[in-house]
């Protein structure tokens, strides 16, 4: 949520900066409600000082002997006046709180104008895509085709938009998750978390999920829960209402997860396949930080999920989101794309995201300034590292052989038995001798 005094003093400038995102600020509705919350507690502090000094005359005029009854029902008076006007203003400023929750954060002066993923600025690559002999498959046929990847099961069991693992595809599938939690703890400094897959709503407004994208989400109704879309909520949500020691900072988590979409909006988008599933996997990666190092981190920590592309030896770039693509809580953010020969493109992988203060002060999630021993707003960033799911597919695609086996990298050896491909030569062999 954007600092309302920003909206108060500068709502010219919070709309020009907007406009980078392509959203329209009803400047006009916010500044008259604004107008009329000044002139309303004007009015309510004014009846709270004369109904105090008619309550201490009260008190004089009863000491004399004088008749109180005409200051008696002068109070009553001014106590209603005051009660309607108290009541007013809770509801402006109650509108005023809707009105700055469906306003998304102001992006960085680095961020770039633009309206879709096109204007997105390419920063840079790492690796050559791979070059086939013959024609690339995608992750759906070397899957179906090895019997390891089964969406007509997930369909069965639960609907469209679900699959079915088995097999060393999904022992591929957890080793990944594996290398990527060894490397973030051991490499990178995180410390891992297990967290609740279901969260409040407060949470959820918390990291900015609620209320504009309530389609997007699982919502249990009867018992006030939602399923999460991302770590991201539940791991963020730890500092809520919570006041950090300086010396503590910076929080660095990371979690696994199962993630759940409704997907709301993407009718007939990425169909074929898992790049756009109901439940699907990420490792999380979130960090709270001063304030002043908050752009610096937010390098470090795209360096970081890159790191996992690189130690898997899969193709990628990195390209800096424009305003009109930008998340509606991040003020900068990274997508790192990985190379895709099925599909003879690159994807999006992680997203690496600086929030700023949006999230902080929605959540009243703080540290404690020793310089001047008060509270002030964290920083939060996050990013995946990776989704889980889709660096799946990357090694699919990437480590794919002519008669439609995957050769497993080198560093996920150790995390499969030391097997060299998929499906296993050797347990092929032995079951053709049997």
């Amino acid at each position: 949520m954007l600092d309302p005094q920003l909206i108060r003093t500068g709502l010219d400038e919070v709309s020009r900066k907007l406009e980078k995102r392509g959203f329209v600020l009803d400047t006009g509705t916010l500044q008259a409600l604004e107008d009329r919350r000044k002139q309303v507690q004007i009015k309510t502090q004014e009846l709270q000082n004369l109904r105090n000094s008619r309550s201490r005359e009260i008190g004089k005029v009863k000491s004399s002997g004088g008749d109180i009854e005409p200051l008696l029902q002068e109070v009553a008076s001014l106590g209603d006046e005051l009660k309607a006007h108290e009541t007013e203003l809770a509801g402006i400023q109650d509108k005023l709180q809707v009105c700055l929750l469906g306003i998304p954060n102001l992006p960085h002066d680095s961020v770039p104008s633009g309206s879709s993923e096109t204007d997105n600025e390419e920063v840079r690559r790492w690796g050559e895509p791979a070059s086939f002999d013959f024609e690339a498959r995608d992750h759906v046929a070397l899957g179906e085709g090895n019997g390891l990847l089964d969406f007509d099961a997930g369909t069965r069991i639960a609907g469209s938009r679900f699959v079915v693992f088995s097999g060393a595809l999904a022992s591929l599938h957890r080793a990944l998750i594996q290398l990527m939690l060894d490397i973030h703890t051991r490499e990178h400094g995180y410390t891992e978390v297990n967290v609740p897959y279901l969260v409040n709503a407060d949470s959820l407004q918390g990291t900015g999920q609620l209320p504009k994208f309530e389609a997007d989400l699982f919502h249990i109704e009867e018992h006030g829960y939602y399923l999460i879309p991302t770590a991201e909520v539940p791991v963020t949500n730890m500092v809520r209402d919570q006041i950090i020691d300086a010396e503590d900072l910076p929080l660095k988590y990371v979690c696994h997860s199962p993630c759940f979409r409704s997907e709301a909006g993407s009718y007939g988008k990425d169909t074929r396949g898992m790049i756009r599933q109901h439940q699907f996997e990420k490792v999380e990666l979130v960090q709270m930080v001063h304030p002043d190092l908050s752009y610096e981190v937010l390098e470090e920590l795209t360096g970081h999920a890159e790191t996992i592309l690189q130690k898997l030896e899969l193709p990628y770039r990195v390209v800096t989101l424009c305003g009109g693509d930008l998340g509606f809580s991040a003020a900068k953010t990274y997508d790192i794309e990985v190379w895709l020969p099925g599909q003879n493109t690159y994807r999006e992988i992680s997203s690496c995201s600086n929030f700023e203060a949006f999230q902080a002060r929605r959540m009243k999630a703080r540290w404690r300034n020793p310089a001047t021993g008060k509270p002030e707003l964290l920083h939060t960033l996050n990013g995946s590292g990776l989704a889980v799911g889709r660096t799946l597919i990357a090694v699919m695609e990437n480590y794919q052989n002519e008669d439609g086996s995957i050769s497993v990298p080198e560093v996920l050896k150790p995390y499969m038995g030391g097997i060299d491909q998929i499906p296993d030569i050797r347990s092929r062999t032995s079951d053709l001798q049997s």
